[in-house]
């Protein structure tokens, strides 16, 4: 297995070395929150996988048994949502605990794309690589005496913006790149390749690779408090798995819009990951004071599953694009098959962790989300507050499709049971009750006028408050309504 080692993450980034050395000079103080030894935290993010891919989550095609087996072990949150529609903004949002005004990255790529005639507003100039002087979650919990470990998908910024230069002492497996070019061994197509992992096998698949790699991490760190965040680039592009997992699924009969079995076979892959860390993590004595957390950053990919009842997927604002799978699991602490129908978002996971560690967080960046210990702990609630989405960008919008999983710009805003989406280029606004209609077909702009006029206040003051990029400015190239 290889392993890279990471320079001094502080160096030549003033305000964040002072907010080290701080936290170095004052961390002797600083106890865990709810156990006399900190707890190790594993985070495994999926990549893609949709809201309903899950056999826990309502499938009768996908078979998920490990993941299933740590809802029934921790707490399943039922409406949890990634940051964006996709994947950049919200792994942006994950390491920095901020809304994607913060950090600039409010996509993946260029915001303007597809038809330049057929974009009608000029998006926003979009970021790709995450700022440096950015105080990840990696280096808080670095500052606090943790080993922290990252294999799989990074897709921040390349040379100089790595994992190793954003706080993780060991990092394999991750760059620019938002997908593998090939999810089978040496990982390579033409000259792109998955980095770090030259030394594999024949039929070496990336999943289970990744996995190695991640218990070597465990195996390396587990005399002290760890973090690992395996990232995983499956259930993205290309869709890829092993032909013998494949062929029985193509024996089984579709269910609900799930029918796609190479893309089954990905999922319980991805399943059997999960099956083995947490095997890991028992045969070494760690799951008791193991934190592990499963997590996707978007919604589904809609050509190959569905998010049904939910509207739309990957690329939207509606709850198909948005909304994601979440479970959390730490025996004797957090109540086993537990559910909480609280609304979570993925910037709350920084604070979260950070509280679980016992780590001081940053006093020298924002952070727009909160800890959900109260309810992990049984301890309390959330506090009640808005959660905001905003994708000041074009994905390929193609006019001649309807109801594509591709978007012009949007924001959104849900309060309460209620959410507010709002269409920049026609200057629409639409309003539903996800508690009666999580599907989103019954809007309520026009009949709750006094309901959407507050949504649109509190969207627009945020705008305002956050100094979010508001597409306004026409784009000269526009040719009109496409036929």
């Amino acid at each position: 297995m290889t392993e890279l080692h990471a320079r001094d993450p502080a160096q030549n980034h003033p305000v964040r070395s002072r907010w080290l050395l701080s936290l170095l000079l004052t961390c002797t103080a600083c106890a865990p929150s709810q156990s006399p030894t900190p707890p190790n935290i594993v985070l495994i993010y999926a990549d893609d996988l949709g809201w309903r891919d899950l056999t826990v989550q309502g499938s009768s095609y996908y078979e998920t048994p490990n993941i299933d087996r740590l809802a029934t072990e921790g707490i399943r949150f039922t409406d949890a949502y990634a940051n964006a529609p996709n994947c950049a903004p919200s792994r942006a949002a994950l390491m920095s605990g901020q809304y994607a005004p913060r950090t600039g990255i409010y996509t993946v790529a260029s915001a303007a794309r597809g038809p330049a005639e057929e974009r009608a507003l000029l998006p926003v100039e979009n970021e790709t690589t995450l700022d440096l002087d950015v105080v990840t979650i990696a280096e808080v919990l670095s500052a606090a005496g943790y080993a922290t470990g990252h294999a799989g998908k990074w897709h921040l910024g390349g040379e100089g913006f790595l994992p190793e230069d954003q706080g993780f002492t060991w990092s394999i497996a991750g760059n620019e790149a938002g997908a593998p070019p090939d999810y089978f061994y040496p990982y390579a197509r033409g000259d792109r390749r998955v980095p770090g992992l030259e030394d594999g096998a024949e039929g070496e698949y990336l999943p289970e690779r990744l996995v190695d790699e991640s218990i070597g991490f465990i195996d390396r760190s587990q005399d002290s408090p760890f973090f690992l965040y395996l990232s995983h680039y499956t259930v993205h592009t290309p869709i890829q798995a092993r032909e013998e997992i494949t062929e029985r699924y193509r024996a089984k009969a579709p269910s609900n819009g799930h029918e796609n079995p190479t893309y089954a076979a990905m999922i319980e892959s991805l399943d059997q990951g999960v099956g083995r860390i947490l095997d890991a993590l028992e045969e070494r004595g760690l799951s008791d004071n193991t934190v592990v957390i499963f997590a996707s950053d978007n919604g589904g990919f809609g050509p190959v599953t569905s998010m049904a009842p939910l509207r739309g997927s990957k690329g939207m604002l509606y709850e198909g694009g948005i909304r994601t799978p979440l479970i959390m699991r730490w025996p004797d602490e957090i109540e086993p098959g537990a559910t909480s129908a609280t609304p979570v978002i993925g910037v709350d996971l920084y604070p979260t962790l950070a509280e679980l560690a016992g780590a001081p967080l940053p006093d020298t960046q924002p952070l727009d989300g909160v800890s959900l210990l109260p309810t992990l702990m049984r301890s309390g609630d959330v506090p009640e507050r808005d959660l905001i989405w905003h994708f000041p960008a074009y994905l390929e919008a193609d006019r001649s499709v309807a109801d594509t999983w591709r978007t012009t710009p949007a924001s959104a805003l849900r309060r309460g049971p209620y959410k507010v989406i709002h269409f920049f280029e026609d200057d629409r606004w639409e309003v539903y009750d996800l508690s009666s209609d999580a599907s989103e077909t019954n809007d309520l702009a026009g009949a709750r006028p006094e309901l959407t006029e507050a949504l649109r206040s509190g969207l627009q003051t945020w705008w305002t408050d956050i100094d979010a990029f508001v597409p306004t400015e026409p784009n000269p190239l526009y040719r009109g309504e496409a036929n």
